[in-house]
Order: structure tokens, then C-alpha cells, then sequence
């Protein structure tokens, strides 16, 4: 069976979300229950209205007070519930202190997508079963699962500082700190925490029973944007430069809605080779939203190349009707042609920088090399470690927030498992070959690569030769017309001038075109990728473990996905310009 055709049997779309994050204190005041749905209520709405075509979920973990307060909301306004429990279900309900409190948490959790975390190392179900140290330290790590994996966290909290491990006031500090008491990012479990790229917080302001006389750190009923600059009046709209960030994924889904049924003609999943055994679905819907990005990203790069090509072939009439209006004739027409040409490119110019061609294609090509190597990881049982970056960090950090989409995207996609689907050698075996190639480094990337790399090397030859046999021809023509000019007809004259204009004209357009295109640069990048593959295939064909395999495979997704933020980088820094048409 195929990962493409178990993803048409996936549970749910392969949309992006927005993930809505909750931490909420138990003890609510029952005289603030109802403006709490309502405040709620309002924050859910009005962030379905902003976004209409990014979907809502919340992730919470139902437990006694707000967070099923928030989740009754969510269900009734039909978005998607996410349950993340803290340790197995029969344990967690011991801390249910009532039989309705807990009939309600079933009732919800019947209606919600489950995932029981593991154990935070060093745990075990016995230290767990007893409160304590270890039992709180399962919570800590339930508040980080929250926080890595929401682009909003929904905070019913009451304002002041806590010393509970794990509690609503301890998350919140961990969402803004990366800062969690008594347990660190690396004593989480491994695959369980994400990227951390938002500090954003709704902070919806609470009384509490327990702490009752006691006054709150904001008012009650409150609401208020919390960040890293600091705290906001709550709006209806969420602020700068998140709102940024989350059109991007709207966008991306628009997009992917409006070529649906292209992308599901394409000719085959990336994962189209026989797999092992039927694919988990939560694989089949990463892959559903690897064809997505895979397919966007090659049909913006046509458009921006065709873009690219009409430019320059614009620049090189332009040059044309100039030259022939400058040294050949003096018609009128020779100007109108120049200005229509002028005009032709500057509207070129505007509709793809309006429709942002050019980002959309690196976007999607960078989202599109994350899914694929999280996908193999997943499929090969490879363990990244807690506080991984999935190569993005150093590039995010060098350019501006419009970028960070993709990370948000990376999180969200990591965020729902297939429970009992536990890779073996088989499906390490199958990840080998279809990502690196087999033995003889046949298939996969590697053949991918070095093929590439011959390809751009001959386009770059012919390229340079182009230019190289242009520039001779000019001079010639320079030559032959110093020297016997006057044994030349007028038209041949004439055709020499042009020719001295028009061909080193040509030759500088075509290498401006080849710059543009960072020939060069991914050439290196070819070259780069094929021995990267290549010292993996090596050290594959010596590995004596699947443990070592695993590694290599780690390694190995961390550099693709450096190197492409790299590549990414490099275009960012050459946008399509309407300024080189008149140079």
C-alpha cells in the first residue's frame, strides 16, 4: 500500500491550524463563570473572524475548572478539541476530586483528539502514581507540550506569581521565558516539545477560591495581549507582528484550497513507492500537506522564472528599440515601443510582488523540506531531542518575522501522533532508500543531487559560452567596421552598429538573468548536498545498529534543513526587481 492512498482515508484535513494553547487555574469563582464564557467566547470568535480561512484548535487538557469551562466554549462554536494528557487516562483521573467534574471530563474527551504524553524521564508509574516531585514534574511537562505547540496561549490566570510546579502562572512564564522550575527543556521527553517561536499571550484575568481575600494581579475579567515588550490592552485584533505571521498560514491554506484539485491530480504522492505496511494516518495527513507544499512551491517557481524570463527578454527590447532609435533612425515609433516595453515590465513587476510569487515559492519550498524530512524521522523512529530548532533558528534569526509562518507550521504538524505505531527495521530500511538511496547509491536524494549538479554545470557552460561567443561577435563587428566601414553598404553599417550594441547588450542580460537565477551558487549547493549525501550513504554502509542508523538519519535532516534555510537566504537577497529594466 502507498502513503498516497492512505491519505485519502486521513481523519482530518491537512489545512493548517491555529493552535490556541490553555492554562487556566481550577478554583474559579462560580459568580465569574458566565462572563468568563463570554469573554471566551468573544476571544474564539473574534479570532475566527480575523483568520476565516485558518481553522481553530485548542489544546487543552480538560482539567477541572477553566480549562473545561473554555473547551465547552470552543466545542459549541465547533472548533477542534485537542487533549494532551499529562500521564495515562485511569492516573490522571485520580485528580478529579468529583464524579460530575469527571463525568463532564468524559463527556468532553469524547469529542476531542487524544494524546497521552510520556513519561518525563526519570519517572516511572510507580513515583508517578504518589503527589509528589515526580507527579508534579509530569504536569511541568504538560504546560510545556501546551506552550511549544499553541501560536496563542489562552491564559485564565489570576495575575500573581505561584511556586506550583507546572501551574497556570508557571506556564505563563514559560510560554514568555522558556523558563520552567524544576524541570528543563532537556529533561522532557524526546519528539515532545517544538520550536519555540511565539511569546504570545491572551490573558484573561480570574478570582480564585483558594486564595480568596487575597487580591489578584490584574483585575478580574480583564483581558489583555501579554508579550516579551510587555502587556497591551486587549483588541479585536491580534497585534503586530503576529497577525502577520498567521495571515501567512491563512494564505497558505487559501492556496491550497484554490489549486485542491491540481495538487490531487498530481501525478503521485512524494511516498508513492510500496511502503512496509499500511501508513499511520497522522503520516498520511503530513504527507497530504508535503503535496500540498511541494506542489505550490513548483508552481510559483514557474511563475517567478517565467517572470524572470520576460524581464529580462523585456530589458533586452528595451535595449533594442534604444539602440535603433539612438544610432539607426530617429522614428517615433522606436520611442513608443520603448515606453510600452517600459510599461509591459513595470506591470509584470507589480502583479507578481502583488501575488507574491517570489515568497510564496521560497516559503513553500522551505515548508515543503521540513514536513518531508520530519515525515522520514517519524517513519524511521528518529528521536529528536526536546529543545530541537529543525534547522530554522539561525535563519529565522537573520531575517525578518514574515519567515517564522514556516516554524509555526512545523509545530503545529508535530503536534498530533500515532500512538501505536512504533517504527522497526523495516521502515527504517524503506526511509534508507527512498531518502538517501540504496547501497550503491542508486535513487533517493543522492541520485537526485548528482544528477542536478551535471545538469546546472552544463547550463552554466552554455551560458558562459553565450555570453563569451556574443562579446567576440561585438568586437568583430566593432573591428570590421573601423576598418573598411566605408566598403560596406549603408544597411550593413547599420546592421553592425546594432550588432556592436545589441550583443554585448545580450551578453550582460543573459548573465544578469544566470545571476538572478543564483547559478552558481546552487551549483555549489548541488555539489554540497551530493557529498553530504554521499559521507552519509559511506557511513550508513558501515553501520552496525539501527541506533547508529537513527543518528546518521538525524544528522543528516538537520543539515538538508540548514542548507535549504541557506538556500532560501541567498533568494530572499535577489527579489525580482522592475528597477533593472531601466538600467
Amino acid at each position: 500500500m502507498t502513503l498516497a492512498a492512505a491519505s485519502t482515508n486521513a481523519p482530518a484535513d491537512a489545512r493548517m491550524r491555529l493552535n490556541i494553547g490553555l492554562t487556566a487555574h481550577r478554583d474559579l469563582l462560580p459568580a465569574e463563570e458566565l462572563a468568563l464564557r463570554s469573554a471566551a467566547r468573544d476571544f474564539l470568535a473574534n479570532l475566527r473572524a480575523q483568520f476565516p480561512a485558518l481553522p481553530l484548535r485548542l489544546i487543552s487538557a480538560l482539567a477541572e475548572g477553566g480549562d473545561q469551562l473554555v473547551a465547552e466554549e470552543a466545542l459549541e462554536l465547533g472548533i477542534e478539541l485537542m487533549v494532551p494528557l499529562p500521564m495515562p487516562q485511569p492516573e490522571y483521573e485520580r485528580d478529579f476530586e468529583s464524579a460530575q467534574i469527571l463525568e463532564r471530563f468524559h463527556r468532553l474527551l469524547a469529542r476531542a483528539q487524544v494524546r497521552v504524553l510520556p513519561l518525563a524521564p526519570g519517572n516511572t508509574p510507580e513515583s508517578i502514581a504518589v503527589r509528589g516531585a515526580a507527579r508534579n514534574r509530569q504536569y511541568a511537562q504538560l504546560g510545556m507540550f501546551v506552550s511549544s505547540h499553541c501560536q496563542i496561549l489562552l491564559a485564565l490566570w489570576d495575575g500573581n506569581p505561584s511556586a506550583a510546579t507546572g501551574g497556570t502562572a508557571q506556564v505563563v512564564d514559560f510560554h514568555l521565558h522558556d523558563v520552567m522550575p524544576d524541570l528543563r527543556m532537556d529533561q522532557a521527553a524526546p519528539n515532545l516539545l517544538a520550536d519555540d517561536e511565539s511569546d504570545l499571550i491572551f490573558h484573561i484575568g480570574v478570582s480564585r477560591r483558594l486564595h480568596a481575600g487575597k487580591p489578584p494581579g490584574v483585575p478580574p475579567l480583564r483581558a489583555r495581549w501579554l508579550t516579551l515588550d510587555g502587556a497591551s490592552n486587549a483588541t479585536t485584533s491580534v497585534p503586530e507582528p503576529y497577525r502577520t505571521v498567521f495571515g501567512q498560514l491563512e494564505t497558505y491554506n487559501t492556496d491550497a484550497e484554490r489549486y485542491a484539485a491540481r495538487i490531487a491530480a498530481a501525478p503521485a504522492s512524494a511516498f508513492a513507492d510500496p511502503l512496509p505496511e499500511t501508513p499511520p494516518p497522522r503520516i498520511a495527513i503530513l504527507d497530504r500537506q508535503l503535496q500540498a507544499a511541494d506542489w505550490l512551491a513548483v508552481h510559483f517557481q514557474k511563475r517567478v522564472r517565467a517572470s524572470l524570463l520576460w524581464t529580462h527578454l523585456i530589458a533586452a527590447a528595451m535595449g533594442f528599440s534604444f539602440i535603433f532609435f539612438s544610432d539607426i533612425a530617429t522614428d517615433t515609433w522606436c520611442l513608443i515601443a520603448f515606453l510600452v516595453l517600459f510599461f509591459a515590465g513595470l506591470i509584470l513587476h507589480i502583479v507578481g510582488d502583488r501575488r507574491e510569487w517570489q515568497r510564496k515559492y521560497l516559503d513553500y519550498r522551505g515548508l515543503a523540506e521540513g514536513l518531508r524530512v520530519q515525515i522520514y524521522w517519524r517513519l524511521a523512529g528518529v528521536e529528536a531531542p526536546p529543545n530541537s530548532s529543525l534547522g530554522y533558528d539561525g535563519f529565522l534569526q537573520k531575517q525578518d518575522v514574515d519567515l517564522s509562518w514556516i516554524r509555526h507550521a512545523m509545530r503545529g504538524s508535530g503536534l498530533l501522533r500515532d500512538e501505536d505505531f512504533a517504527p522497526d527495521a523495516a521502515w527504517l530500511a524503506w526511509v534508507v532508500a527512498r531518502w538517501i538511496g540504496d547501497a550503491d547509491g542508486r535513487g533517493g536524494q543522492l541520485d537526485y543531487f548528482l544528477r542536478g549538479t551535471v545538469r546546472r554545470e552544463h547550463a552554466h557552460h552554455r551560458t558562459a559560452r553565450m555570453g563569451r561567443l556574443a562579446l567576440a561577435a561585438g568586437l568583430l563587428g566593432a573591428i570590421a567596421l573601423l576598418i573598411g566601414g566605408s566598403l560596406f553598404p549603408a544597411w550593413a553599417q547599420n546592421a553592425l552598429i546594432v550588432a556592436m550594441g545589441l550583443l554585448p547588450l545580450f551578453a550582460g542580460i543573459r548573465e544578469a538573468y544566470s545571476y538572478k537565477r543564483a547559478d552558481k551558487e546552487l551549483i555549489k549547493q548541488f555539489r554540497f548536498m551530493s557529498r553530504l549525501f554521499e559521507s552519509c550513504r559511506a557511513r550508513l554502509n558501515l553501520s552496525h545498529s539501527e541506533t547508529e542508523t537513527r543518528q546518521l538519519l538525524f544528522s543528516l535532516g538537520r543539515a538538508c534543513l540548514e542548507e535549504h534555510a541557506e538556500w532560501m537566504l541567498l533568494h530572499r537577497e535577489r527579489p525580482l526587481e522592475h528597477a533593472q529594466l531601466s538600467a
